[in-house]
């Protein structure tokens, strides 16, 4: 027999002191509800109704596990009905994680954004560039880029995630405008350390190495890297997300548009869900609102 029903039934009889009654309720026989208190006892080993042909009264074991039973159903009717209400309406904690780049510089004022827009709802968001298991760690969704591996999560393209590269443009008065990649070799080169090193300063169209000297700037943060174009001592080739802002500014001039990397694709990733909660599917639709394969960032024309 089902515990819990026989648990609610066996607190039925206690509120309404017939199994008759209790029968009616659960549409069920009196010698079934009989069944059920008799299941409890067997299972607990101990009498829990004393009944004469007037009357029925708890023991004293009853009367402590009419208790316990009333709290656990209790609790389980909570819970029933906070799953009702995350199902009704966008509520409760999204896990997100992202790379750090368009974490930091997009996606967390957008998360902003959505939060004004659904109070009910709260985000944990995590920004780092290495592969999370979402079932393991326990995320509702990620953003990913590159070639998707995990065929089993649902993946919703967002817009592709393109290189630049750019210099501030008092470099540039300085030093002079590289038009080609080997003009890069008299150039100051900001270096990412996290790039292997067949791939530093890869552009398209250019077979082999580039005759790039070593960079007297590396970091293994784009931000660090940004911020040392910014101050004029070299030429940075980064995500677009990063640096999108500093050249609709003036702040960064884009350079040898031709020679960029191809973009790589970004997807949203989360678990397949037949019935998603609505927290999940309002946070999606948002993100493909913005950030969607027609979605474009503010880049200013490059001199």
């Amino acid at each position: 027999m089902d515990k819990l029903r026989s648990m609610a039934i066996f607190v039925a009889v206690v509120d309404a002191g017939s199994f008759t009654a209790v029968a009616a309720r659960f549409r069920l026989s009196s010698v079934m509800v009989g069944k059920h208190i008799a299941h409890l006892e067997e299972t607990l080993g101990a009498r829990l109704l004393t009944r004469t042909t007037r009357r029925q009264s708890l023991t004293e074991i009853g009367q402590q596990y009419a208790e316990q039973c009333r709290a656990i159903l209790a609790q389980i009717e909570a819970a029933e009905t906070g799953a009702a209400a995350m199902r009704a309406g966008a509520r409760g904690l999204l896990k997100i994680t992202a790379p750090v780049s368009f974490g930091a510089e997009w996606l967390s004022p957008a998360v902003t954004d959505y939060l004004t827009l659904h109070p009910d709802v709260s985000v944990d968001l995590s920004l780092n560039d290495r592969m999370v298991d979402l079932v393991e760690e326990g995320y509702d969704l990620a953003v990913r880029i590159g070639k998707l591996e995990d065929s089993t999560m649902v993946a919703r393209p967002l817009f592709p995630y393109a290189m630049v590269i750019c210099a501030a443009p008092g470099y540039l008065a300085q030093r002079g405008t590289p038009r080609t990649p080997d003009e890069l070799a008299q150039h100051e080169c900001l270096d990412f350390m996290h790039w292997p090193h067949a791939m530093r300063w890869r552009l398209r169209g250019v077979q082999g190495a580039n005759a790039i000297p070593p960079s007297r700037f590396r970091a293994n943060n784009g931000q660090a890297l940004r911020t040392a174009a910014l101050h004029g001592f070299g030429i940075v080739m980064q995500a677009e997300v990063l640096l999108a802002q500093d050249i609709a500014a003036g702040r960064l001039v884009t350079i040898l548009e031709d020679y960029v990397p191809q973009a790589r694709p970004m997807h949203l990733v989360y678990p397949r869900d037949r019935q998603p909660t609505p927290k999940l599917t309002t946070f999606v639709d948002f993100m493909l609102e913005r950030f969607g394969p027609a979605a474009r960032l503010p880049l200013a024309s490059s001199a």
